[in-house]
């Protein structure tokens, strides 16, 4: 099963995008991150895309999770989980072989 694509818009020092890769690590989900810090057409694209101005800003798939605290929430609930498979079973359904 491929992993779920996970995709988080971050600055190096923010505590909050720490407490995500932490959670991250800990649980061995692969991301990608996006450092926006000195990247104002990235800023750009995660404000627009979230709706947004503050880091993190996390995807899984196609899904805005939020923030480290709506994340956290998730994986306190089992949702966090129940969203990455979810978003891996869809990724595997528009694969062509």
């Amino acid at each position: 099963m491929a992993d779920a694509k996970v995709v988080m818009y971050s600055t190096p020092y923010c505590p909050y995008c720490m407490a995500a890769r932490f959670l991250f690590k800990k649980k061995s989900i692969g991301y990608e991150e996006c450092n926006v810090s000195a990247d104002s057409a990235l800023r750009a694209e995660m404000e627009q895309r979230s709706g947004r101005h503050t880091v993190p800003q996390i995807f899984i798939g196609d899904t805005h999770v939020g923030g480290y605290d709506d994340l956290n929430a998730l994986e306190r609930t089992g949702d966090l989980d129940k969203l990455l498979s979810a978003s891996t079973e869809n990724s595997e359904e528009t694969r062509i072989p």
